[in-house]
């Protein structure tokens, strides 16, 4: 490939990529490659003071609900702002803290002392975890799947829902993501159906890269654990509960 590039551009060869825009590689004998931000992130632990922090299993408490206006406001919202950004960009290679930041990035704008807390809990967890990453290997499965889950009505000040989910082509995990929804969602049935919806406009991208790059591949697969949506997507017939996203419905 890089000899036939280079009839028409200058090329150098530089070998096997090892690191590159914070992101270190890791090649194996096993032929599986390892993307990770170790570096990067002993980095941030350090501009944030938190080197020697004491590791926490999880990126956030479960119970933990955070609002606009919880406690006074935090003295420093340049640092807060530096940090939940560098934080961000570390969700590159570690889905595992993609909920987590997203919650935290929400208060940018007027962050207070309760969320702040919540950044240093999860810089806790970075630091006991700092040098996790994504795997990929070698794989002839070239099957498309991903699994979809809504956190109904969890934002206390606007009552909104957080859309996650993962895709995967074979064993790898290939797109992932964590976004409140634009509306208010009236049932954890619809929550989850934009949910699905928001999966399978992802994977429907993919399908069609795949197809353009002359890949085959079987016919993707979502996965939810809510019975009511995915029942609503076997079901073609418009219900009269269900005009309001109507839309997600019929585009899955």
């Amino acid at each position: 490939m890089i000899s036939t590039l280079s009839h028409t551009f200058t090329l150098k060869d530089l070998g096997k990529l090892h690191y590159f825009l914070g992101i270190e590689t890791q090649w194996n004998s096993d032929g599986s490659l390892i993307l990770h931000q170790d570096k990067y992130a002993q980095q941030l632990l350090h501009k944030a003071n938190m080197t020697e922090a004491k590791p926490q299993p999880t990126p956030m408490v479960t119970s933990l609900k955070l609002t606009v206006d919880g406690s006074t406001a935090f003295h420093d919202p340049t640092l807060y702002r530096q940090i939940v950004g560098a934080l961000q960009y570390l969700t590159f290679t570690r889905p595992d803290i993609t909920y987590a930041v997203n919650k935290v990035s929400q208060y940018m704008h007027n962050p207070q002392i309760h969320h702040w807390k919540a950044v240093k809990r999860l810089l806790r967890y970075v630091a006991g975890t700092h040098a996790f990453g994504i795997r990929f290997t070698s794989s002839t499965n070239q099957s498309i799947h991903g699994f979809a889950d809504a956190d109904w009505g969890a934002d206390i000040d606007d009552r909104k829902s957080t859309t996650g989910y993962c895709v995967y082509l074979g064993d790898n995990i290939v797109s992932w993501s964590s976004k409140k929804q634009k509306t208010v969602s009236r049932s954890s049935t619809e929550a989850e159906s934009r949910s699905i919806a928001s999966i399978t406009i992802e994977i429907s991208w993919l399908n069609t890269l795949l197809r353009e790059l002359k890949l085959s591949h079987s016919t993707p697969v979502v996965y939810s654990d809510n019975l009511g949506s995915v029942l609503l997507t076997t079901n073609p017939i418009m219900h009269s509960k269900t005009k309001h996203f109507a839309m997600d419905v019929h585009f899955v």
